[in-house]
């Protein structure tokens, strides 16, 4: 009888620690699967943060390529419109030429003239800027008020033909804005010249 008891109390010992002893091992796998669990979830949300952002990155670079080709575009639009009025504008002014040392309107530029009156006639809200231009020959000031002759006998001229003086102005670069520089006669005339410039 004594024996038995001390067989069963050992088996009794056994089944306790085994108890206590298994435990602690289910427990530590359950947290090691939860701390993996917890990691996996923590790396999926970084991955799906990192996409997010990647995603957010190429639509904000495809949003500015489209922005700047729409600037480019209306730039271009713009630059176009523009080139077209300036054509337009100086489409019916035509320049003039003088002689050597002389203001006066010459003969062959009175048709250029009318030309130019029925264009500023025919298009009111254009002002001109009547620039006089002389040759490389006589002094700088000499130059400037041969050019500012030149200028003011094409604005009255204009003025006489119906122009409003309120859509001219003038001013003179003497021999300073040559369109030909070689000392030619045919240089020079080119040079003795009114450019008429719309505004």
């Amino acid at each position: 009888m004594k024996r038995s008891s001390i067989v069963l109390l050992v088996l009794v010992l056994m089944v306790s620690f085994s108890g206590l002893y298994g435990c602690p091992k289910s427990a530590d796998v359950t947290a090691e699967d939860e701390q993996q669990a917890q990691a996996d979830k923590a790396a999926q949300a970084k991955a799906a943060e990192e996409e997010a952002a990647r995603a957010a990155e190429a639509k904000r670079a495809a949003d500015e390529a489209a922005a700047a080709a729409e600037a480019a575009r209306k730039a271009d639009e713009e630059r176009a419109a523009q080139e077209r009025a300036a054509a337009e504008k100086a489409a019916g002014l035509k320049p003039i030429f003088f002689d050597f040392d002389r203001s006066f309107i010459r003969d062959d530029a009175k048709s250029v003239m009318k030309a130019n009156a029925e264009y500023l006639k025919a298009n009111p809200k254009v002002k001109v800027r009547i620039e006089g231009n002389c040759d490389e020959r006589g002094t700088i000031e000499y130059n400037q008020a041969l050019g500012q002759r030149r200028a003011t006998s094409a604005k009255k001229y204009l003025t006489d033909m119906g122009v409003s003086a309120k859509r001219i102005s003038l001013i003179s670069y003497g021999k300073e804005k040559p369109v030909c520089k070689e000392s030619t006669e045919d240089c020079w005339q080119k040079n003795r010249r009114d450019d008429f410039i719309a505004e």
